[in-house]
């Protein structure tokens, strides 16, 4: 096993858990995770972080997918401490594993940074909605301000061979809104304790328009 395989398997995905559920993190999670409604979908569900904010009398059902494996382990304890019955797959959000129209509710933290193909994954969020559902999200992304962008885009080529593939310039409501979402933003801002490059975030509701 060579050092790249062997970091990407064992490091990357700790570090990732430990920077996502820092304190200001989950305040921002904590504003956006209990709007979950029916049927759920998360997408990057691995960790379980977001457990402890779901409110399980609104939930009909559970399922997410991970490329990670091993934390998938974790999403499992997670989802049984809660006492779920949960549908958790190892995948990609490039080819979701579930049927068209499965889904009330989607909720995405923290990856449409990393995903290969933005556009291909927001297409498949669509597509597992039932028409009326919306997506969730809260992302970090591409800052408004000109100096904090350029020194984003400075740093993004090595940031994204240590985070995972995580990019530091993707654009979050506009790119959802450019996906065919309707989009309404509850809240967006610098983190605060963290820096500006990587700190950068936008979170809010984005419906599938009825059919």
């Amino acid at each position: 096993m060579g050092f790249k395989t062997w970091y990407e398997a064992n490091v990357m995905p700790r570090l990732i858990t430990c920077a996502c559920s820092q304190g200001q993190v989950m305040k921002r999670r904590a504003a956006v995770v209990p709007l979950a409604r029916g049927d759920v979908f998360e997408l990057g569900c691995g960790g379980g972080i977001n457990h402890e904010f779901y409110d399980p009398a609104a939930i009909t059902s559970y399922a997410g997918i991970d490329p990670h494996g091993g934390l998938l382990d974790a999403t499992r304890a997670a989802a049984q401490a809660k006492g779920w019955a949960a549908d958790l797959r190892q995948g990609k959000g490039e080819a979701i594993p579930f049927g068209d129209a499965s889904f009330d509710c989607v909720v995405c933290t923290f990856t449409l940074c990393s995903v290969e193909d933005p556009v291909q994954v927001m297409r498949e969020l669509r597509r597992i909605l039932r028409p009326g559902g919306q997506a969730l999200f809260l992302e970090h992304g591409r800052a408004p301000d000109t100096d904090v962008l350029r020194w984003q885009e400075r740093i993004e080529p090595v940031w994204k061979r240590l985070a995972g593939g995580c990019h530091l310039t993707r654009p979050i409501a506009s790119a959802l809104q450019g996906s065919g979402f309707a989009v309404e933003t509850l809240g967006e801002g610098y983190t605060p304790k963290t820096p500006r490059f990587a700190g950068w975030m936008e979170w809010g509701i984005a419906r599938k328009a009825a059919a």
